[in-house]
C-alpha cells in the first residue's frame, strides 16, 4: 500500500476533535445528569469496598477514585476531567506536538473514568466506539514528530519508522468491523421492514431527534427509499471486505461510499458525533498520493512503464472492473431490481430467505476473519521489509525494538477484536481460538474491543412513541416543554450535531416500554417535583422559559403519544399526535406510588453526599466556570469552539511558515538519484526510516 503520513495526522485530529465534542457536550450536562442533584448522582457509583487501591483501579479503571484527594466530590470530578480532556483535545486539534501518544492516552483515560460513572447514559455505541478508536490514536500517534521541514506528504517515508503503518491498519480493521456488523444484524434481527426493504419509509421519522432534513426525506417515494435500503446493505455489507482490496482505485471507491452514506445521515438524524467518528475512521482507506498529489506530476515528462509494470496496470484494472461487475450484477439479482419505465421507478424486492443468508453469514464470517489475518501479515511483511532498509546499526536496533513492540500490540488488538466480531455469528464465535477469549476477558472492561450493530430493529411502525412529561400546580393545566425532543406539533425538528442531549435520547427508549424498565424516569420525576435546577436545565437551558421556574409543580405525569410527520401542505405544524396512554400517573412528593418506586429501584437518598469545603481554590473555579457557561446552550458551545479551531486555523495557515518546494528539474534529479527498488506495493517504503533513539539526526541518503 502508499505511504500514509498525511491520513494519520487527519486521523489524529479526527479523533481530537471528536474527544473535543464529546467532553464539551458532557460537560454542559453533568450537574443534571450526575451532579448531587441530578437524575443518577456519579457518587452512588463509587463506593470503596475494602480492595487495595490497585485491585480498586483496575476492576473498576476511573481517575474518579482520586477526586477527594483534590478535595472534589465524583461530579466535580466529572466535571475537572471533561475541562481537561476539552483542552487537551482542542490542543491536540490545533498543535502538531500535541499529537502525541501521552496527549492521547490521557484523553482516552479522561473518557472511560468517565464512562464507569456515566450508567445508563453513556451506554452508547458511540462511547464504545470512541473509546475503542482512542485507545488506536495512542498506537498510530508517533512517538517523535519530525520536523515539519522534513514533511514528505507526497508519498515519500523519509521521516516515517517502519512500524508507523502497523497500528493504522488496526483503523481499517475497526471500520470494516463497524460497518460489516452494522449491515449484517438488519438481517439477522428478522426485522419485517429490513426485510422488505421498507425500513426508510420508517426510519426518518422515528428515530430520536429528526432534522428539518427528515420531514423532506419521509416524503420521498417509496421506491426510492427501498432503493435506498438496497444501497445501505451494499455499502455495509459488499463493500466493506473492499478496504482490504490490493487494488487502490477499490479502496478509494470504499472510501467514497463510506462517505456518502454517513453524510446522508447527518444530514437527516441528530446522531452527535458518531457520524463524524465513523468519517474519521475512514482515513485509513486514503493514502499520502490521494490526499496531496505531488505538484508538477503534471509537467513531468511521462515515461514508458516496464512490461511487469504495465502488466500489473493491466490485471489491477481487470480486477477492478471484475469487481464493480460483481456488485452490479449481485445487487440486481439479490434485490431483483427491475425498471419501471411507465412510472420511471426502480422496484426491489429482497430474493433470498433468511436460512440462505445465515447459512452465507456462516460461511463467510470466519473468512472475513481471515482476510482481516491475511492483510495483518501483509503488513508486517512491508513493515519488515522497510526495516531492512534501515541504515545504520544504532537505528536498525532502535527500528527492531519498536517494530517489535507494536507489532506484538498490533497482533494482540487484532486477536482481541475477533472475538466481539464473531458475536454476530454464534457457531464461529464458539469456533475462535481460547487464547483469544481469555486475552478479550482480561480486558474487556477497558473496552480496547466492541461488538456493533446499528439500526438493529425499526421501532415505531404504527407511529413515533413518545413520552410527553407534564407538571401541573392544580391538577388541571399540564405543560413541560423540552427542548430538542419532539413536544409541541408545529415546532421543527432542531439541529443540535455534535451535541447529544443524552436526557432527550434516554427518553426516546423510555418510550419503547412501561416506565419500569427505564428506573431513572421516576428519578427525573422526584427531581422536577423538588424543583432541582440542574435537572430543569437539561430540559430548558434558559431556566424562565420553563413554566415552574418560580415554584415546583404540584403534580408531575407522563402521557405516552403517537407521533407522526405532518403531511405536505399543512400549514404551521411538523407532526401530528394521538395520545396512547398514561406512561406514569400523576403524583406529588410524599405520594405513596412515588415512594415505592423509589424503594423498589433504590433511589432513595439513604447517604447524604458528605459536605467538602467550598472554599478550595479548585472547586471555587469550577463553579465560577460553570456559571459562566450555564447561560450558553451546548450546542451554541460547541458551534462556538467550531468557529474558534477554524479561526485558528485560518491564521496559522496564513502566518505560519510555508514549507519551501523545490522545482521541478531539481526534483527530477532527486526522483533519478533515487536508489531503485523492486516494483510492488512495498515500493512506496523505499526511503529509510529516521533514528528515533536520538534528535536531531539526519536520515542519510546513500546512492547504490
Amino acid at each position: 500500500m502508499a505511504s500514509s503520513r498525511l491520513p494519520r495526522q487527519l486521523f489524529l485530529q479526527g479523533v481530537a476533535a471528536v474527544f473535543l465534542f464529546a467532553f464539551a457536550s458532557l460537560y454542559t450536562q453533568i450537574p443534571g445528569l450526575y451532579g448531587t442533584e441530578g437524575i443518577l448522582p456519579a457518587r452512588r457509583t463509587l463506593r470503596p469496598q475494602g480492595k487495595g487501591p490497585w485491585q480498586q483501579l483496575w476492576e473498576t479503571p476511573t481517575l474518579l477514585w482520586e477526586a477527594p484527594r483534590l478535595g472534589l466530590d465524583t461530579a466535580q470530578g466529572l466535571e475537572l476531567l471533561s475541562l481537561v480532556g476539552t483542552l487537551l483535545a482542542l490542543g491536540a486539534l490545533l498543535l502538531r506536538k500535541l499529537r502525541h501518544p501521552l496527549v492521547y492516552l490521557l484523553l482516552w483515560a479522561a473518557y472511560l473514568s468517565v464512562y464507569q460513572v456515566g450508567q445508563v447514559f453513556l451506554y452508547f455505541q458511540w462511547d464504545s466506539l470512541l473509546l475503542e478508536t482512542g485507545f488506536l490514536a495512542v498506537l498510530v500517534a508517533p512517538l517523535r514528530q519530525p520536523p515539519h521541514h522534513k514533511q514528505q506528504p507526497q508519498g515519500g517515508l523519509a521521516g516515517a519508522s517502519p512500524h508507523e503503518g502497523l497500528p493504522f491498519w488496526l483503523v481499517r480493521w475497526l471500520l470494516f468491523r463497524l460497518m460489516f456488523a452494522s449491515g449484517v444484524v438488519k438481517l439477522t434481527s428478522r426485522c419485517p421492514v429490513w426485510w422488505g426493504l421498507t425500513a426508510l419509509t420508517y426510519h426518518y421519522e422515528t428515530q430520536c431527534l429528526p432534522t428539518p432534513a427528515s420531514w423532506f426525506a419521509h416524503h420521498l417515494p417509496v421506491w426510492l427509499h427501498k432503493l435506498s435500503v438496497v444501497a445501505t446493505f451494499l455499502i455495509e455489507i459488499a463493500v466493506p471486505p473492499l478496504f482490504f482490496a490490493p487494488v487502490r482505485r477499490l479502496r478509494l471507491a470504499a472510501f467514497y461510499s463510506q462517505v456518502l452514506l454517513q453524510v446522508l445521515i447527518i444530514i437527516t438524524g441528530n446522531y452527535n458525533f458518531f457520524n463524524l467518528l465513523t468519517l474519521v475512521l475512514t482515513t485509513a482507506l486514503l493514502d499520502d498520493k490521494h490526499l496531496a498529489a505531488e505538484s508538477g506530476n503534471s509537467r513531468r515528462k511521462k515515461t514508458p512503464a516496464s512490461w511487469p509494470k504495465a502488466l500489473l496496470a493491466l490485471l489491477a484494472l481487470l480486477l477492478e472492473l471484475t469487481v464493480y461487475g460483481l456488485l452490479a450484477y449481485g445487487t440486481v439479482h439479490y434485490f431483483g431490481l427491475e425498471v419501471d419505465w411507465e412510472q420511471y421507478a426502480v422496484h426491489s424486492r429482497t430474493t433470498f430467505t433468511f436460512h440462505q443468508f445465515s447459512q452465507w453469514l456462516k460461511m463467510v464470517t470466519l473468512p472475513t476473519m481471515w482476510l482481516g489475518g491475511a492483510s495483518l501479515a501483509w503488513e508486517l511483511l512491508a513493515a519488515f521489509w522497510r526495516w531492512t532498509q534501515v541504515r545504520g546499526w544504532l537505528r536498525k536496533l532502535c527500528s527492531a525494538v519498536q517494530l517489535s513492540i507494536f507489532g506484538t500490540a498490533t497482533v494482540a488488538m487484532f486477536l482481541v477484536s475477533l472475538v466481539p466480531y464473531s458475536y454476530m455469528e454464534p457457531s464461529t464465535h464458539g469456533r475462535l481460538w481460547t487464547g483469544a477469549h481469555r486475552l478479550f476477558g482480561a480486558v474487556e472492561h477497558l473496552q480496547l474491543a466492541n461488538s456493533y450493530g446499528l439500526f438493529r430493529r425499526m421501532t415505531g411502525l404504527g407511529g413515533r412513541p413518545e413520552v410527553v412529561l407534564e407538571g401541573s400546580y392544580d391538577g388541571h393545566h399540564w405543560t413541560i416543554e423540552f427542548m430538542y425532543k419532539p413536544g409541541n406539533v408545529s415546532r421543527p425538528p432542531p439541529l443540535v450535531i455534535p451535541h447529544q442531549p443524552r436526557l432527550d435520547w434516554q427518553m426516546w427508549f423510555a418510550a419503547l416500554g412501561p416506565h419500569t424498565h427505564s428506573p431513572w424516569f421516576t428519578s427525573l420525576v422526584l427531581c422536577l417535583l423538588q424543583g432541582k435546577e440542574p435537572v430543569i436545565r437539561l430540559i430548558q437551558n434558559d431556566v424562565a422559559r420553563y413554566p415552574f421556574h418560580k415554584q415546583p409543580p404540584t403534580y408531575v405525569r407522563a402521557q405516552r403519544y403517537k407521533y407522526w410527520f405532518s403531511q405536505p401542505g399543512e400549514q404551521g405544524q411538523w407532526w401530528r399526535r394521538q395520545w396512547v396512554e398514561e406512561f406514569f400517573p400523576p403524583v406529588s412528593l410524599g405520594d405513596p406510588t412515588l415512594d415505592q418506586l423509589l424503594r423498589q429501584f433504590g433511589l432513595q437518598n439513604k447517604s447524604p453526599p458528605r459536605a467538602r469545603s467550598s472554599s478550595n481554590t479548585l472547586t471555587q473555579a469550577l463553579h465560577w466556570l460553570r456559571k459562566q457557561l450555564s447561560p450558553l446552550e451546548a450546542p451554541t458551545l460547541l458551534w462556538g469552539l467550531i468557529l474558534a479551531v477554524g479561526a485558528v486555523r485560518v491564521m496559522q495557515s496564513l502566518l505560519g511558515p510555508r514549507p519551501s518546494r523545490s522545482s521541478p528539474p531539481a526534483r527530477e534529479e532527486k526522483h533519478r538519484l533515487a536508489p531503485k527498488k523492486d516494483p510492488g506495493a512495498a515500493a512506496d517504503h523505499a526511503a529509510p526510516a529516521p533514528n528515533n533513539c536520538s534528535s536531531g539526526s539526519q536520515t542519510s541518503r546513500r546512492k547504490k
